[in-house]
C-alpha cells in the first residue's frame, strides 16, 4: 500500500485520541492550533507500509493503538533485521527529519493499527518556535539512543529467555511508550517476529518469566510485575548457542 493511498484514506482525530498526544498537551494556544491543523489519522491494517526505506520523510508519525516493526532491509535476499517494535504512544522519525534524510527503515504495522502524523513543515515550526515541544524531542532523542544501546546489547545474546525478557522491558519503556501501560497487547506471534524466535519458542520464554514472578501472561498480551529485573535479566543458556539460530 502506497504512502499516497493512506494520506487519502486518512482522517482528523477524535477527541480521545488527541488526549493520547503526550507533546500535544504542554504547547502554547497557537502552536497546539498549528499542530492540530497538521494533525491526521489513519488505520493501517496488518502489513502495510508506512515508511519505506530510501523514501523521503515528509511526516513525524506516532501510534495511537496497534502495533508497528522497524526494520531495516538486511541485502543479499536475507531476512528484514528487526530493530525494535513500536507500541501505542510511540512518536518516531524525529532523527530523520531534523538531518533531512531519507528512511533508513521500514515501518510495518504488525496488526491493524492506527497511526497520526504531523508534516514535516509543521514538525519544524513547532521545534523552531516551540520551547516544550523542543523538550519532548530532545527527551525524545536521549532516551532512544539509550535505548538503541541496549538494543545492541541484546543482539549479542544468545539465551532466548534474555532475549524476550530485554525485548519486553524495551516495550514497556515509560518514556518512548507511555500509551502501553502496565499491559502490552501482544500475541506470541508478534513477539516472535520481533525477538527473532519461534511462537512455540517466545511461550516456553514467557512461561519462564512468569514462574520467576517477573510477568504475567493476560488474555490477549502480557502484564510486567517487575520492569527493572527484566532489563536486568540473565537467564541460563539452554544447550549450545544454536539454539536460538534453530528458532529463527
Amino acid at each position: 500500500m502506497s504512502l499516497t493511498t493512506l494520506r487519502e484514506r486518512s482522517r482528523a482525530p477524535t477527541s480521545r485520541e488527541l488526549d493520547g498526544i503526550a507533546w500535544l498537551q504542554p504547547l502554547s494556544a497557537s502552536h497546539r492550533r498549528l499542530a492540530l491543523g497538521s494533525l491526521r489519522v489513519v488505520q493501517a491494517d496488518a502489513g502495510e507500509v508506512l515508511c519505506r526505506t530510501g523514501r523521503p520523510a515528509s511526516y513525524w508519525f506516532g501510534v495511537i493503538d496497534g502495533l508497528l516493526k522497524m526494520s531495516g532491509d538486511a541485502g543479499d535476499g536475507a531476512a528484514p533485521l528487526t530493530f525494535t517494535g513500536v507500541p501505542p504512544g510511540a512518536w518516531f522519525g524525529e532523527g530523520t527529519l531534523l538531518k533531512g534524510e531519507a528512511y533508513r527503515y521500514n515501518i510495518e504495522a504488525l496488526r491493524r493499527s492506527v497511526v497520526a502524523g504531523i508534516t514535516a513543515e509543521v514538525f519544524h515550526e513547532l521545534l523552531a518556535h516551540s520551547l516544550p515541544f523542543n523538550r519532548f524531542v530532545v527527551n525524545q532523542l536521549n532516551e532512544r539512543l539509550g535505548q538503541f544501546i541496549a538494543a545492541r546489547e541484546i543482539d549479542r545474546i544468545h539465551d532466548p529467555d534474555s532475549r524476550v525478557a530485554r525485548n519486553l522491558a524495551a516495550l514497556f519503556h515509560p518514556v518512548l511508550y507511555p500509551g502501553v501501560g502496565e499491559v502490552l497487547r501482544i500475541t506470541q506471534q508478534e513477539l516472535g517476529y520481533l525477538v527473532g524466535l519461534s511462537r512455540q519458542r517466545v511461550n516456553e520464554a514467557l512461561r519462564t518469566l512468569q514462574a520467576q514472578d517477573l510477568i504475567r501472561i493476560d488474555y490477549g498480551g502480557v502484564r510486567v510485575l517487575d520492569l527493572a529485573a527484566l532489563r536486568a535479566y540473565r537467564g541460563q543458556p539452554r544447550g549450545s548457542a544454536s539454539v536460538d539460530e534453530a528458532d529463527r
